[in-house]
């Protein structure tokens, strides 16, 4: 076998992984991620509803950051990570 011959399987072997690679990440990419509402880690004016409490009634009115009653959505699992807390507080 000729080294053209060789160094043409070696680039088509190493193409046809690259591209195995990107469609992968793709897939991965384009699976749903399901939210879950974390309290206590939303910036003022970046919740996304109103508060047990009722100091506002909806998104985006939240005047204080990380309010421990104000709620956005994050991606499942996220939350913990964030130093929020899955549940309003009593």
């Amino acid at each position: 076998m000729s080294s053209t011959m060789t160094n043409r399987r070696i680039f088509i072997a190493a193409l046809s992984v690259a591209t195995s690679l990107a469609m992968a990440d793709r897939s991965a990419a384009a699976e749903p991620v399901t939210p879950e509402k974390c309290f206590g880690v939303a910036a003022a004016g970046n919740n996304d509803c109103a508060t047990k409490s009722g100091t506002h009634s909806c998104a985006r009115m939240s005047r204080h950051d990380y309010a421990k009653e104000d709620w956005k959505k994050v991606p499942q699992g996220e939350c913990l990570k964030m130093g929020g807390s899955l549940s309003a507080p009593k």
